[in-house]
């Protein structure tokens, strides 16, 4: 069987590593690389999974093509499976790629979480969405704390983001500021407050190398990326969706299958969601599961307040939740308004090179700058518009250290957010479920 594996950079190496490699009936012809997924609006860092990950058979490696162009390549190598392998899309977008595949010649599979899902020895606490930024590492990083005070050993496994070298991002372990040194303000996003909190952070490209490494601790979190399965087996599913985008709940893949099969649902951002929008998401998860539910707030403070009063401010927000994750704005929007910001700068006329393009491909953004920063060419334009902006300070919304990768004269105030629970708090919920955990 001749298999093409449409993909992101993430999800469809795992898919490979876990169903495909080592068989010898299969012979997996190519990777397709979707665009403006994982590597913004950049080309594919590598052209390539290399022989030491692909394994017996492929010698060479396996090439990564352009998923512009699908139909060329199933008639070019005579595919008979096309393997959708990717995350945070709408149904509609997925049954697209299965349409443009069949015409071609060639069967549409979406592998399943009973096929992808590893089996780990130490407990799995999986933190996932019905779609990126609904507050995953909010929740993640809520539990991990609560866990180490009550004295387990935490391991956080995070979905992969390999934009470097892939056989040398085969596994990867982030304990340090030091170990963040040559990664991307994306990965920062992710990795960075949960070292901040003294919790080591795994990630790579082969997840069963992965989860050994992370084993060596009582308990593992995934903190999932997008609105992604999880890579492991979990004792405890927790799913959060976000009345901020209510519309969103179902529909989106797999976010759906991820809320189909939660333990719990958390309704975040609720404080500052109308009743009407809580009301239509938690009617929608009720007819999707019977899963606990639990509703909480996203608490946003920042660190210097008196900057932001009466100020014209410039917002730069967490990236992927604005771009493939459709929303119209994040915590350091939430933040000018509840600090008192007279005015939000508009970045548009101001920006340059990949950011503008950005925000071009992108024109339901107003008013505020998503923090893209997948290459040293977009930290450089990313700094530049900055730079261009008339703001008295900037709020970064995202939730790395902005300050630390790029260096403007306006001063970076920087956003912290925290969920809250409406009924208890963190203990509370790790009490309800400890014993199923452990």
């Amino acid at each position: 069987m001749r298999v093409l594996i449409l993909g992101a950079a993430g999800r469809d190496y795992h898919d490979f590593n876990t169903v495909f490699r080592g068989r010898e009936d299969v012979d997996v012809v190519a990777f397709t690389q979707a665009p403006g997924q994982n590597l913004g609006e950049l080309e594919a860092t590598n052209e390539r999974y290399p022989p030491s990950l692909a394994g017996e058979g492929y010698p060479d490696g396996i090439p990564i093509e352009p998923e512009a162009d699908l139909e060329d390549l199933i008639r070019e190598h005579d595919v008979d499976q096309a393997v959708f392998s990717y995350s945070d899309v709408s149904f509609e977008h997925v049954m697209e790629l299965a349409s443009r595949a069949e015409a071609a010649g060639a069967d549409f599979r979406i592998l399943g979480p009973d096929s992808v899902q590893l089996a780990v020895d130490v407990p799995v606490l999986a933190v996932n969405a019905v779609r990126t930024g609904c507050g995953k590492s909010q929740v993640a990083r809520g539990l991990a704390d609560e866990l180490d005070d009550r004295g387990y050993d935490v391991a956080v496994v995070r979905e992969p983001m390999p934009y470097g070298d892939l056989a040398e991002r085969r596994v990867q372990r982030f304990a340090t500021r030091e170990d963040l040194a040559d990664v991307t303000i994306e990965e920062r996003e992710e990795f960075e407050q949960h070292i901040e909190r003294g919790h080591v952070v795994y990630a790579g490209v082969d997840y069963a190398d992965v989860f050994d490494a992370a084993g060596e601790a009582d308990v593992v979190i995934w903190d999932g990326g997008n609105n992604e399965l999880a890579f492991a087996e979990p004792d405890i599913h927790v799913v959060l969706v976000d009345p901020l985008r209510p519309d969103d709940t179902t529909g989106y893949h797999p976010g759906e299958t991820n809320l189909r099969r939660a333990d719990v649902v958390v309704s975040n951002k609720e404080n500052s969601a109308d009743d009407e929008a809580i009301q239509q998401v938690e009617g929608t998860v009720r007819e999707h599961t019977d899963a606990d539910y639990w509703h909480a707030d996203s608490v946003v403070t920042v660190d210097d307040p008196d900057r932001i009063g009466g100020a014209r401010v410039l917002v730069v927000e967490d990236g992927p939740t604005l771009t493939h994750g459709d929303a119209d704005y994040g915590a350091g929007t939430i933040a000018a308004r509840k600090y008192g910001a007279t005015e939000l700068a508009d970045p548009r006329p101001h920006a340059v090179g990949t950011v503008a393009d950005t925000l071009a491909n992108y024109p339901h953004l107003e008013n505020l700058l998503p923090a893209v920063g997948y290459s040293d060419e977009q930290v450089a334009d990313l700094e530049a518009t900055i730079a261009n902006v008339d703001a008295d300070c900037v709020i970064a919304g995202t939730p790395h250290d902005l300050g630390s990768v790029i260096d403007v004269e306006p001063p970076i105030v920087r956003t912290r957010y925290r969920v809250e629970f409406h009924h208890g708090d963190f203990g509370t919920f790790l009490d309800t479920y400890e014993d199923e955990l452990f």
